[in-house]
């Protein structure tokens, strides 16, 4: 039944970030540019070279972002672990914007394999530093400030950055940097699904070794699974695709958290074979839903994806550190 109302509220959503914006399209108008019959040709380009481009990308990216956060918590044993609380997307983030900066010095438009690259190198590379951290601290709320405090000092680095650039790279990375689904071309929907897909199919063939890691690493090993190794694929796996998110529509806010919680509220299980779709096709709902009321509640002026997800993503992270301090007390 909860699969039925996520495929429902996908379809849904889907529907209403290609009817509405801006420019509203008469659903009409879809049918018939999906139908092959006569469209206004107006409306056919804003669906098939605009929107439709877009809804696909918040969906990939979506799922995308609420898998690492769900791998990352995983990893951690703490719910309130993600990409852009432990400060891997502001890594990635970091890397990008040194390339980007670099590139463009030499009139150099970077490519989606090469925003890829820098994205992963720059996750890897704060990854690096939290599970440094990790290390030397017994107190998981410690390791989360650890790393919101290796965010600051990426974002932080990056704003230096910024500032000594080109005003033509100010711009672009300005943009970039806010977070957003526009501009997405059909080329980077291609980049992004092939990445997206083929590392979604990874974690899902890791659901029994995740169930396993989840009842605890001692429990894990005793099952036969390479605990070390485990781990470097998580990290891997999750940095990965935190990074092609970032590398796409820039560092989004709070999806990584709180979607993993929600779909876990909502089916009641913590099993990975339910989890890992479930979080996928949750991100997709959820960015779609942020996507769509960034376009529309100020139209024309759109607002950034990670100022919505923010809205909708930081109430579910205090209620979840609401409910482990009461868990505690009790």
């Amino acid at each position: 039944m909860s699969f039925i109302i996520l495929g429902v509220l996908l379809i849904v959503f889907m529907i209403l970030n290609i009817v509405k914006g801006s420019v509203d399209v008469p659903f009409s108008d879809v049918i018939a540019i999906f139908s092959g019959g006569d469209a206004n040709e107006v409306s056919r380009q804003i669906v098939l070279s605009m929107r439709m481009p877009r809804a696909l990308a918040a969906v990939l990216l979506g799922g995308a972002l609420a898998l690492s956060g769900y791998l990352l918590q995983t990893f951690f044993h703490n719910p309130l672990a993600g990409p852009f609380v432990l400060g891997i997307s502001s890594g990635a983030k970091l890397i990008v914007a040194i390339t980007m900066v670099f590139f463009l010095g030499f009139g150099i438009k970077m490519g989606s394999i090469a925003m890829i690259v820098a994205a992963f190198i720059g996750s890897m590379i704060a990854m690096g530093f939290v599970l440094l951290i990790s290390k030397r601290v017994n107190n998981m709320s410690m390791l989360i400030v650890a790393g919101i405090m290796v965010g600051y000092i990426c974002s932080a680095i990056t704003e230096f950055i910024v500032t000594f650039a080109d005003d033509s790279d100010i711009v672009n990375l300005h943009n970039w940097s806010l977070g957003s689904f526009s501009g997405t071309t059909w080329d980077n929907v291609g980049v992004m699904a092939v990445i997206v897909i083929i590392t979604t199919i990874f974690v899902f063939l890791l659901s029994k070794p995740i169930s396993a890691y989840q009842l605890s690493e001692t429990y894990a090993a005793n099952m036969g699974v390479n605990v070390k190794a485990f781990r470097a694929i998580l990290v891997l796996l999750s940095s990965l695709l935190s990074a092609c998110v970032t590398a796409f529509a820039g560092p989004i806010s709070f999806v990584g958290i709180a979607v993993p919680q929600i779909v876990k509220n909502l089916f009641k299980s913590s099993k990975p074979l339910l989890m890992i779709p479930a979080c996928f096709v949750g991100g997709g709902v959820f960015c779609l839903l942020c996507d769509l009321l960034a376009r529309i509640a100020f139209a024309p002026t759109e607002l950034s994806i990670s100022t919505v997800t923010a809205v909708f993503g930081a109430p579910v992270v205090i209620a979840v550190m609401l409910r482990r301090r009461a868990g505690k007390m009790d």
